[in-house]
């Protein structure tokens, strides 16, 4: 505003030199106002860049909308397995409502947002998330959301649709991608307001010194106040804050992450501390079945309780126990087993099952909770567990009737790089806190391995929100990832909140960032392009405070040493015609906008180092390099 004010000024001096009892030759005026008139575009263009980027992405978003149809289900309550074309009819993508259920099969392009009530298919997600690799979408657990426009690639789903027309997940995210670029982050604000601060005493000082050339008996100019002003206002940091923000924000999209606001991406610069999941971030999260391992009982009769117990076990767990009892070639009456009789686990027993007819009962959990819901407990049972989980394994307990008849071992595999990575995110500053719903034991092996000293063991996922919030009430920032609806409460509640988009709508609405590629590790490089945003934006704040150092000593001197001959003193350059020092100064500022403008965009260098040590850093370097450029430039120009 001030410039454009400047300019609006310099323009009448041009037209009408009288009027501010101008001295100087039209030249002169018009030299600068055109040179005023440029710095304008540049900052502009600066902006309108940054911008451009954000709406590419928007647009690419736009393009993967596409018309469709849908297999509407007359009857809501029929079973999947029963499903023929008389039960359903074929209607528009938009006369499809929320709460309405839905039939896809192989080939078909799912019509609406929604999440899987019965069945499991591999889905095509690629059109959303860029990656080839189909993922399975199923009911029951974290992996029922489906998202409109992927294309199932396998099998049947029964799906009930959870969105509204133009409330999908893509119109949500294209509505944040286009909205996001426009909203100043807090921090911007508080530099918006620090530097129109220095605008303001910079303004008082400028004025006063048409009153004090006065004085001296020297008639100041005015077009030469207002060159001092620009000199002194820090404008190229002031033109390049959008987009720095904008950048910061793009460079996230390009991770295929989608960032709600502007803050999330600061918050992850500020972080002092991550949750980390075990299953899935820091291991790979497959945990498969590799061993029944009886213990005082036969072998067969607890691999059939094994088979028993997870027959309707959906779960990734429950899939690969079904798996290696089929292996063992385990037979079971399948007539007995019915799918209302399942027990699905639940975080407050930690045990899922069956209920035959006859009454028995078969239950399969953590080890503490089926030792305390049995009666009859095994020796050797305890120490059989210590040994599974002292390997990094997760052991589950079966009973029948109250009675352990053994375990069942689950290994996991750390993710290649990881302990890299979180020695990375250490020397960043950011503390790594694994919270796991395993064992103690278990939980100790990982971390150990993993290079994390901070654990929690037999975590429960309502407990996250306590630790949030024990760790804020500390004065420190958290980042946390989460794709369940128990995740919910501390996505909403960190700084950072992570959130899946495999994962359930409840996360993917409290989370702060959604990441298209469902990784969990993502949130490292989210705090490494977080920490890169401040970087930049400190780095060029020093380098343009000390470019305003430097056109002081250029331009006071030059304006004012006829009046006052002691000036020339700090006349480090020996310019000697104001006119030419003035014009030169007002170029340079208006250049080093556009060349910084590739910086702005990429963002500094930045190697995972403590805080102090960048900030001595970037003293030195961009500090120097800001009072050292004027200087130069100015004398070559």
């Amino acid at each position: 505003f001030v410039v454009e004010l400047c300019t609006i000024l310099t323009i009448i001096l041009t037209v009408y030199p009288p009027l501010f009892n101008g001295q100087e030759p039209t030249w002169y005026y018009l030299t600068i106002t055109v040179i005023l008139v440029f710095t304008l575009l540049f900052a502009n263009y600066a902006e309108s860049l940054a911008e451009l980027q954000g709406e590419a992405h928007a647009d690419s978003l736009k393009a993967l909308q596409v018309e469709s149809e849908g297999k509407r289900l007359k009857n809501k309550d029929i079973e999947l397995a029963e499903i023929t074309e008389a039960d359903y009819e074929v209607v528009s993508g938009e006369d499809i409502e929320k709460g309405d259920y839905v039939f896809v099969e192989k080939g078909d392009i799912i019509p609406r947002d929604g999440e899987v009530v019965e069945g499991s298919a591999s889905i095509d997600e690629s059109a959303i998330t860029g990656e080839s690799e189909p993922v399975i979408r199923e009911s029951g657990g974290d992996r029922n959301s489906v998202t409109e426009g992927t294309e199932v690639l396998s099998d049947v789903l029964k799906i009930e649709v959870t969105a509204a027309v133009g409330e999908s997940f893509l119109d949500r995210m294209i509505g944040l991608v286009e909205t996001a670029s426009r909203q100043k982050t807090p921090n911007e604000i508080s530099m918006t307001l620090i530097l129109a601060s220095f605008t303001f005493v910079y303004l008082t000082a400028v004025v006063t010194m048409r009153f004090f050339g006065m004085y001296v008996d020297m008639d100041v100019d005015v077009a030469n106040l207002i060159a001092l002003l620009i000199g002194l206002m820090p404008t190229t940091i002031g033109a390049l804050l959008a987009s720095i923000r904008i950048a910061g924000m793009t460079r996230v999209t390009k991770e295929n992450i989608i960032a709600k606001s502007g803050k999330a991406v600061e918050s992850a610069g500020d972080l002092d501390a991550l949750i980390l999941d075990k299953t899935g971030t820091i291991t790979t999260g497959e945990r498969i079945a590799e061993e029944f391992i009886a213990v005082g009982s036969e072998k067969n009769e607890l691999y059939k309780a094994c088979l028993q117990s997870s027959y309707f076990d959906e779960t990734p767990e429950g899939r690969s126990i079904v798996n290696l009892a089929n292996d063992l070639d385990v037979e079971v009456d399948e007539s007995e087993l019915k799918k209302e009789n399942f027990v699905e686990f639940s975080a407050k027993t930690r045990m899922s099952g069956i209920d035959l007819p006859d009454g028995i009962e078969i239950r399969k959990g953590s080890v503490e909770a089926v030792k305390e819901y049995a009666e009859d407990i095994p020796d050797g049972l305890t120490d059989k567990a210590h040994e599974i989980a002292d390997s990094g394994g997760t052991p589950l307990a079966v009973a029948v009737d109250k009675k352990i008849l053994g375990l069942i071992e689950l290994q996991d595999e750390l993710k290649i790089g990881i302990k890299a990575r979180i020695q990375e995110l250490q020397e960043m500053g950011v503390k790594c806190i694994m919270a796991t719903g395993d064992n103690e034991r278990t939980a100790r092996y990982v971390a150990e391995q993993a290079g994390i000293e901070e654990y929690y063991s037999e975590f429960k996922p309502e407990e996250k929100i306590a630790l949030v919030e024990k760790i804020q009430k500390s004065g420190k920032l958290i980042g946390m990832t989460g794709d369940g609806t128990n995740d919910a409460p501390a996505l909403a509640k960190a700084d950072v909140g992570l959130a899946m988009q495999a994962g359930t709508n409840a996360a993917k609405e409290a989370g702060n960032m959604v990441d298209l590629d469902s990784d969990p590790t993502k949130l490292i490089e989210v705090v490494a392009i977080g920490k890169q945003l401040l970087m930049t934006r400190g780095s060029l704040t020093t380098f343009s405070i000390a470019n305003d150092i430097s056109r002081y000593f250029a331009l006071v001197p030059a304006i004012f040493s006829a009046g006052i001959p002691a000036l020339q003193q700090i006349n480090f350059m020996n310019l000697y015609s104001p006119q030419s020092v003035v014009i030169a100064s007002l170029i340079y500022n208006s250049l080093i906008i556009p060349f910084l403008i590739p910086l702005a965009m990429k963002g500094v260098d930045y190697k995972a180092e403590s805080s102090s040590k960048l900030l001595r850093k970037n003293l030195v370097m961009y500090g120097g390099a800001g009072l050292i450029a004027p200087f130069i430039s100015i004398k070559l120009i």
